[in-house]
Parts: C-alpha cells; structure tokens; sequence
C-alpha cells in the first residue's frame, strides 16, 4: 500500500504584523530594510535563524513575497529564507520561474547565500541579487555556507543576474551578532 506523502512549509504568523504588502519600495536601501527587520523580528520572536528576504517587482517596486530561515522550527534543512521567499514567490506567480512571464524581479537577503541559495538564486529567475551582511559574517558566528566563491557570483553575473552586495551590511551583521549573543542556535556549524 503506498500512502501519500506531504509537507508544509510556513512562514511564522508574526509576518503579517511586520510586512506592508501594499507599500511600494522606492530604492534599495528600503527594501533591503524590510529584509534586515525580518531578519531580526525571526530572532526576537524566537522563531528561527537570523536570515530574512524578500522578493521584488523591479519596476514597481512592489513585494512579491518573503522568507525568514524556519529551519529549526519546521525541522527542515532547506527552509532558508531565500528559499521560502523563492517558494513564496513562485507560488504567488504560479511559474516555476520567476522571470517567465517577462517581469523583472529581485532577491533582497540579509545576508550573502549559502551554496543552497545561490543554487536556487539561479534556478528562481530572478534577475537581481541585493545581499547585506556577507558570508564572512555569517561564518564568524559560525555558520557553515558552503562551498561559494567569487566565481559563483561570476557565474550568477554571466547569467545575466546582477549582484549587488553589502547593502546596509552593519544593520544586517548586527542581527547576526544578537543572535548569537542571545544563545542562538548554529544549527550547521
């Protein structure tokens, strides 16, 4: 007998509290706020790792979606932020990929990606990357990102993905810090 497998994944029901699904982001300071405040409000709220995202209309400015990292809580290595966000997004589009129907869309992360994420930067379809703090400050506090390297961005770049990196970098390194001050979990060091 074969039984049918599931899984749901799920942001925290605090997102609602933080996110203006309706504001229009101007430049990319404030949507890399919006990425940094997830970020932090994951930490303060206890429910899960310091990472926080959010996906774009390029031309618009409006959100598309959003991730925070539930790996810990959802028992789920590849519960990313990037990743929900990415999941979120496709979802919201209904498209495998982000870029299908010929609107331009972006990735804010408060911090540069994991080997994972960047894997999933290219294969989302989406035509920009905006990163915080950098993987140097994730490994710091001792995360392990994995194998990613100046050609991996090379690589997004001949792709035809733009790379923009630390953008409010000091706001998102300092999430970084509480979390491991206040005993955070390095749940892959």
């Amino acid at each position: 007998m074969s039984a049918v497998q599931q899984l749901t994944l799920h942001l925290p029901a605090w997102i609602d509290e933080v996110v203006d699904w309706q504001k229009v982001y101007q430049n990319d300071e404030e949507k890399m706020a919006l990425a940094v405040e997830l970020s932090r409000q994951n930490v303060l709220r206890g429910s899960g790792g310091p990472f926080g995202s959010a996906i774009f209309d390029c031309a618009s400015g409006k959100l598309v979606s959003v991730g925070v990292n539930r790996v810990m809580p959802l028992h789920n290595s590849t519960a990313h932020g990037e990743m929900m966000a990415i999941m979120l997004a496709e979802q919201s589009v209904q498209s495998f990929s982000l870029s299908a129907d010929g609107v331009k869309r972006e990735l804010f992360t408060s911090c540069e990606p994991c080997a994972m994420c960047l894997g999933g930067t290219l294969w989302s379809g989406v035509k920009r990357l905006v990163c915080a703090a950098t993987a140097d400050d994730a490994r710091a506090i001792g995360f392990d990102e994995g194998p990613v390297y100046d050609t991996s961005y090379d690589y997004l770049k001949n792709t035809g993905v733009e790379v923009v990196r630390q953008v409010l970098r000091d706001e998102a390194k300092a999430v970084l810090d509480a979390y491991l001050h206040s005993g955070g979990t390095i749940y892959n060091g």
